[in-house]
């Protein structure tokens, strides 16, 4: 694919699971992509999961939570949903855009003491980094042996 690959991450309220594989995606990929995140609604950052990416010097404290633009939606190369919600309700898109669905439970609905639930959080992270990095390997960027990846 010439240039950077564009993806766009979605889910219910591009609060937790999206803002996660958004930074994450932009770590792993750095230069060969962009990356952008969005929600059927739009809930706000999870302070929780500011926290866990911040345990793995990633900050995106600045990331807003936006809902779906269309137009943007319709350039992206991939659109990749992480919850049932989005999959099952995600607008159509162009057949230029390839849509995938990478499923994970929603860390905001996990119960418990605070430890548990950051816990939750954490497991969710490194689920889609492990996701992120096959796909950006497999899909986008051919290996991992560049300063992006997590490993350093």
């Amino acid at each position: 694919m010439p240039g950077k690959a564009k993806i766009m991450f979605l889910c219910t309220g591009n609060s937790c699971r999206s803002q996660m594989a958004e930074g994450l995606a932009k770590r792993l990929g750095g230069d060969k992509v962009e990356i952008w995140s969005a929600g059927l609604e739009a809930h706000g950052v999870n302070p929780r999961a500011v926290k866990v990416m911040a345990e793995i010097g990633i900050d995106i404290s600045k990331h807003t939570s936006d809902e779906i633009d269309l137009s943007l939606l319709e350039q992206m190369d991939y659109a990749i949903t992480l919850c049932g919600d989005a999959d099952e309700r995600c607008p159509l898109t162009l057949p230029t855009v390839r849509k995938l669905h990478f499923p994970f439970a929603d860390p905001a609905k996990a119960t418990g003491t605070e430890e548990e639930i950051m816990a939750q959080f954490r497991t969710v992270r490194d689920s889609i980094a492990r996701r992120l990095e096959k796909f950006l390997a497999e899909e986008v960027i051919g290996s991992f042996d560049q300063p992006g990846s997590l490993r350093d």
